[in-house]
């Protein structure tokens, strides 16, 4: 049986609600890549991607071949911020966002696993950008989160709806990075029909 972590998870990748529901979000293992730059045009976010995602496909390989426990690769994820919070829900600047993009990996898979997976990508992917790439555990816990339909553009007015009206309403505060799951390939999906997990963990204000 191939585990499809969108269906047994499905609280946290696959929610239903358009509108901000609170959950509670596991710690889970995941690869990791930080960068910087528009993710549009940014060198940074593309060698990113193109080293992530060879490194989690031969993970899984090394899993299905090493362990008899196959599964489907979880889709892309990624931690937003910018050190002025504004270039990010406001004034849009790209160029100044920071990120870490990222996959989740099942409980089973190893740090030993994933030293393998490196290596064997490492006939794609230049060393430089491999050992950018961790491997860490990461724990959203209580935060708000809905289903985005439409382009990544049109996220910013319902992040600033977040920000200054539901969360002031429900007296959370920030307690981490904006986080953004992508369920649509935008390669294969028109914009406005692209479907993005939209996160940011919360904690009680006073």
């Amino acid at each position: 049986m191939k585990t499809d972590f969108k269906k047994t998870m499905k609280e946290f990748y696959q929610p239903k609600s358009k509108e901000f529901h609170l959950v509670d979000v596991p710690e889970m293992s995941f690869l990791m890549i930080d960068g910087r730059g528009d993710p549009g045009s940014a060198p940074e976010y593309i060698q990113a991607l193109e080293t992530l995602y060879p490194v989690a496909y031969k993970a899984k390989f090394l899993s299905k071949t090493q362990l008899q426990k196959d599964y489907v690769v979880p889709p892309l994820e990624g931690l937003w911020w910018a050190e002025d919070m504004s270039n990010y829900t406001e004034n849009y600047d790209r160029s100044n966002w920071l990120w870490t993009m990222m996959i989740m990996q099942p409980e089973w898979v190893t740090a030993a696993l994933i030293d393998e997976a490196k290596a064997a990508a490492a006939k794609k992917c230049s060393q430089e950008n491999l050992d950018k790439i961790r491997f860490e555990r990461f724990h959203d816990g209580q935060s708000l989160q809905c289903l985005h339909v439409g382009s990544y553009a049109d996220e910013a007015p319902t992040l600033a709806r977040l920000h200054n009206e539901i969360m002031p309403e429900r007296r959370f505060e920030f307690n981490g990075k904006h986080h953004e799951i992508y369920l649509s390939d935008p390669r294969r999906v028109a914009p406005e029909k692209l479907k993005t997990v939209l996160r940011q963990p919360v904690k009680k204000g006073t």
